[in-house]
């Protein structure tokens, strides 16, 4: 298993800009998110990027705690009792975390099979990256229930 260790605030993909001719770019926050997620995955991963496998992707980000939380709050949010349900979603932290990745820890982001993302809050905002070959779990209950239903049709 992979694991990559991002320390600083996670930032979600921003909407792409354009320019008066139509090229597309990522906004100023989102590109320089993505240049130091880069650097950081670089310096711990020092293999070529994957090809040809399937992967499984786990994404935790952790954004920072607001400084007028209760005591009380803080425990809940360290213990992971209490989590962000406000916006960024986590959709865009992902979509931003595999795009910096790419061309980096594997070739390209269509080799991802399963994606696990989870944002939660922290003292000091980071962002923790695993990730491992994809391999499906035979379950052979299910596969006899679908069996005998497939032979009562």
């Amino acid at each position: 298993m992979i694991v990559i260790r991002y320390d600083g605030e996670p930032v979600p993909a921003g909407r792409p800009r354009f320019t008066r001719k139509g090229h597309a770019y990522d906004p100023g926050k989102s590109r320089k998110f993505k240049e130091l997620l880069g650097w950081a995955a670089r310096s711990q991963y020092h293999e070529a990027p994957i090809t040809g496998k399937p992967l499984e992707v786990y994404i935790e980000a952790y954004r920072a705690n607001q400084k007028n939380i209760s005591k009380v709050e803080r425990r809940r949010r360290e213990n992971k009792v209490s989590v962000p349900m406000t916006k960024p979603d986590v959709d865009n932290y992902v979509k931003s975390i595999l795009d910096a990745l790419t061309g980096i820890i594997w070739e390209d982001d269509n080799l991802i099979q399963h994606v696990d993302a989870r944002k939660y809050y922290a003292d000091q905002p980071h962002v923790i990256i695993k990730v491992k070959e994809y391999k499906r779990e035979f379950n052979y209950a299910r596969y006899e229930y679908e069996r005998l239903a497939d032979n009562g049709k």
